[in-house]
């Protein structure tokens, strides 16, 4: 039976261990409710993280968990972007 050397800072589990890559949990999407004939609640899981208004073709976006306490961070025409807003306001 013959041992064989390895280099000091080289061990054979080191050789076959495969590579793990670790991945940042998915957050949440958001789900959308209708509270209102013109007002919507965005919640993320059960946690609610803003309002939207429509007013005529206008999104009026609010962040905050109680609407009376939500403050406007914006108006737009493209809801994709209210989405957007929405989730960069409750990160």
């Amino acid at each position: 039976m013959t041992l064989q050397m390895m280099p000091e800072n080289r061990t054979p589990a080191a050789d076959t261990a495969p590579e793990v890559a670790l991945a940042a949990p998915e957050a949440p999407v958001l789900r959308w409710e209708r509270i209102a004939p013109e007002r919507y609640r965005a919640l993320r899981g059960d946690e609610c993280v803003g309002f939207v208004d429509v007013v005529g073709t206008v999104f009026v976006v609010l962040a905050g968990s109680r609407y009376d306490r939500a403050e406007e961070i914006a108006q737009t025409l493209d809801f994709d972007r209210v989405t957007e807003l929405l989730e960069d306001s409750s990160a």
